[in-house]
């Protein structure tokens, strides 16, 4: 028996096959093979046609089949783990309106800050746990305005990840984890928010109808099956967003448990315990899988719990480790580019470099600040120096978002992350730790895995998270370097110093 998750990111989609009893994975393929394209007709434009998605997600199910030698008919659930704050339009016929407006794509950003200002600032924290911002509602609300045509044609608006699973099993739903990373839920009422829907003027029969997390969401149509290779009836029993599934695939799940990924931008996701916010909105919080309260209890026999992950995202992250690549070392491997970079000492002599040359972050109250390079000595510094303190200065950044949830809560003492992107680097992983006093653990796991156990536990297959996490294999873990804790903190505070 074997479980299918897929993984829909805006680079490529990801389809891996875990052995449900081992709890291994046996195959995984990812298509295509170079970035899919982002169409961009305007500065700050970001758009995806979903047919792009559903192909690469049929290549990718066929590499994997042919890859293990294992029957469609062997696969007894399938979980889906997706790009977040996107939107997706349909008419009543299920045909797409428009390209996807994806979640990079800035042109909402007005719409959600009048909603901010003309909704209450205080009423949207204490309700919506974040601004209106760039998410999905502000997006529809562009369309509305902009779009009219479409708009009047609109029967429901999903998420991409709703979008694959609405091709998979014929039936348009959400979740209430989808439905928060859009900004339509309501924490304090624990329902959809009807003030939200009311102020843009949305109808509430263009909102999917709503399933828990981890359940049967529809089974697999005939003719989704005959495309796949794969069972018809087969049950996709899990969705969600791709920083709560990753979380989800490291088994980050109560509160004080910290995931993290660092790949071109970087994120650190913490689970809460209680619905806080930070009143700087300076981190976005959205109800985790396995968050249970109001509508979503009466659908699910798993007891009443809160469970909020608070998302720090960083986006000039990985995008300057890369471009240190490019730029300064370009002739060397990101290994050879780390051992360069061990021969110079902790604090880098000095120097300090901030990471924020990609785009406007969130953390520095929606700041377009750049990256900046700050105690440059001419005959003190080389390249040894600008690589450490590019890594240096991408854990600071981490440090200084993790501060604003240790202030919500979260006390970010153990980081699980996997062995991918910036935590091949000794430097990020040793940086990390012995800036922030957490313990590392890095796992061999990753998106399209977890949206496959997902599914097992969604499909009752395993009967606990637990269950369905007892293989994650752990390679590593990296402690504190307490003997350098002064060292690291003075380069910390230096490097606060020109923020």
């Amino acid at each position: 028996m074997y479980l299918l998750g897929y993984d829909i990111g805006s680079s490529s989609v990801k389809a891996s096959l875990v052995e449900a009893q081992s709890g291994k994975r046996v195959a995984s393929a990812f298509y295509p093979k170079t970035e899919m394209d982002i169409i961009s007709v305007k500065p700050g434009w970001a758009e995806q046609d979903p047919a792009v998605w559903w192909k690469n997600l049929q290549l990718a199910t066929a590499d994997v089949l042919n890859a293990s030698g294992i029957q469609g008919a062997e696969v007894a659930a399938i979980g889906i783990s997706y790009q977040m704050h996107g939107l997706v339009l349909v008419d009543k016929n299920r045909k797409v309106l428009r390209p996807s407006i994806i979640w990079c794509d800035s042109r909402a950003v007005p719409y959600g800050e009048d909603a901010f200002e003309n909704l209450g600032e205080q009423w949207c924290l204490s309700h919506l746990l974040n601004s209106p911002g760039n998410f999905t509602a502000s997006k529809l609300a562009w369309v509305r305005d902009n779009e009219p045509g479409i708009f009047s044609q609109v029967d429901k608006f999903m998420l991409p990840g709703d979008y694959i699973a609405m091709l998979l099993t014929g039936e348009c739903t959400t979740t209430v984890s989808g439905l928060s990373e859009g900004i339509f839920w309501d924490f304090k009422e624990s329902c959809l928010s009807r003030k939200l829907l009311k102020y843009f003027d949305f109808e509430e029969s263009m909102v999917p109808e709503i399933r828990p997390t981890f359940s049967v969401q529809g089974e697999l149509t005939a003719g989704a099956a005959s495309l796949l290779g794969l069972k018809a009836g087969t049950p996709v029993s899990y969705r969600a967003g791709d920083q709560p599934n990753n979380a989800l695939s490291l088994n980050v799940l109560n509160p004080g448990e910290v995931a993290s990924t660092a790949g071109t931008s970087g994120v650190v996701y913490g689970v809460n315990g209680s619905p806080d916010y930070d009143p700087q909105c300076r981190v976005n919080s959205f109800a985790h899988v396995n968050h249970t309260a109001g509508l979503y209890a009466k659908k699910t026999d798993k007891p009443l719990q809160e469970r909020i992950g608070v998302l720090l995202c960083i986006n000039g992250t990985g995008i300057l480790n890369s471009w240190m690549k490019r730029t300064v070392v370009p002739d060397l491997s990101y290994d050879a580019m780390n051992e360069l970079a061990a021969t110079s000492r902790i604090g880098a002599k000095g120097l300090s470099i901030l990471p924020f040359g990609n785009g406007a972050e969130r953390l520095l109250g929606n700041e377009n600040r750049g990256a900046s390079v700050h105690g440059l000595q001419f005959n003190l510094h080389g390249k040894a120096d600008l690589v450490r303190a590019a890594q240096e200065g991408i854990v600071f950044s981490f440090a200084y978002g993790m501060e604003v949830m240790n202030g919500m809560g979260i006390q970010t003492k153990l980081i699980r992350a996997g062995l991918a992107n910036m935590f091949l680097s000794p430097i990020f992983r040793d940086t990390l730790a012995g800036t922030t006093g957490a313990t590392i653990e890095l796992y061999d796991t990753d998106g399209s895995v977890g949206a496959a156990k997902g599914a097992g536990i969604g499909a009752g297959i395993y009967k606990t998270p637990a269950e369905a996490f007892e293989s994650l294999r752990k390679l590593s873990v990296i402690e504190p370097d307490l003997k350098n804790k002064d060292t690291y903190k003075a380069a910390y505070e230096r490097w606060k110093s020109f923020m």
